[in-house]
């Protein structure tokens, strides 16, 4: 699947990918805050291994119910390795992130996706045009500067958690559109039996995580982190991360990954409002800076 042309207009664009599109910028900006809210009785990869075992379950109990066929060895395998990068890797890091850094702030380090994900897509032939290199400097600049400001700064730890989310998700966003280096395809099953796979491979290994970990929910758990893990399940897996998928089959790479430009928006207004979170006027800067780079880079696509 080679990167398609980003489509010029909203109207060239079918009702199903705006309706991706829509939950991808807005559900997703919103799920960091209920992350950072389920860590008060789920620990990182304890909330995240559930979250995604109980929508895939969910979801492929759907697929079946609607006959599609199981996944079979090789519809496994890929889904294993894009499960442990995208929701083990991508998913568990940015859990862990937020044990010691704001929402506001995790979510504006995730906008430079784009950047990264250009970078990732070189060894395939595909070079960025000039208005994209600009945006993939200025999103790395604006990371730098991001990174120096107190929220980061005072945690070693999410820096290093959240530069693994990131490359970890963008190496599983690349390989799931381009395959493997050196050609090998990664095939899910087809539509929502594959994407169940993903998820309940993903929760499984993130589940291994937490019991290597020696991590302990809160029994009983605090009723809005209860609330939040359901919410996760249902908007941000069963809903979002579906349509993301989804996105990456149909759409463009850099279109799939357009929710960077509203997420760190949507993420610092509700985590400063009702989040009680606080970020400086640098960390603004920082991420107004890496929000400009996402749009270069799609302005550079298409």
């Amino acid at each position: 699947m080679s990167t398609a042309a980003l489509p010029t207009s909203a109207a060239r664009l079918s009702p199903l990918l705006l309706a991706c599109l829509a939950a991808t910028w807005l559900i997703w900006g919103s799920t960091y805050l209920a992350i950072k809210w389920a860590l008060v009785s789920f620990p990182p990869f304890f909330q995240m291994g559930t979250r995604f075992v109980a929508a895939g379950l969910v979801l492929g109990a759907f697929a079946r119910w609607r006959g599609a066929g199981w996944p079979d060895r090789a519809q496994w395998t890929s889904a294993f390795i894009l499960g442990a990068l995208m929701l083990g890797g991508g998913y568990g890091a940015t859990a862990y992130a937020q044990q010691s850094v704001s929402s506001g702030l995790v979510v504006a380090f995730i906008a430079v996706v784009p950047a990264v994900v250009a970078l990732f897509e070189l060894p395939y032939g595909l070079r960025p045009s000039r208005l994209e290199t600009l945006g993939i400097t200025t999103g790395l600049a604006g990371i730098v500067l991001l990174t120096q400001g107190e929220g980061f700064g005072a945690s070693g730890e999410g820096l290093v958690a959240m530069t693994i989310a990131c490359a970890a998700w963008c190496a599983g966003s690349v390989w799931a559109k381009h395959g493997l280096p050196g050609g090998r395809r990664l095939e899910l099953a087809p539509g929502a039996a594959g994407y169940a796979s993903q998820m309940l491979a993903g929760g499984l290994l993130l589940m291994a995580m937490s019991w290597a970990a020696g991590e302990q929910p809160t029994l009983p758990p605090d009723a809005r982190s209860l609330a939040c893990w359901v919410y996760l399940v249902v908007a941000g897996s069963l809903i979002g991360f579906s349509a993301y998928m989804l996105l990456l089959q149909r759409a463009s790479t850099a279109l799939a990954s357009s929710y960077t430009f509203v997420n760190p928006v949507i993420a610092m207004v509700l985590g400063v409002t009702i989040g009680g979170e606080v970020v400086g006027a640098g960390e603004m800067l920082a991420a107004g800076i890496v929000t400009a780079s996402v749009v270069l880079l799609l302005a550079g696509r298409r």
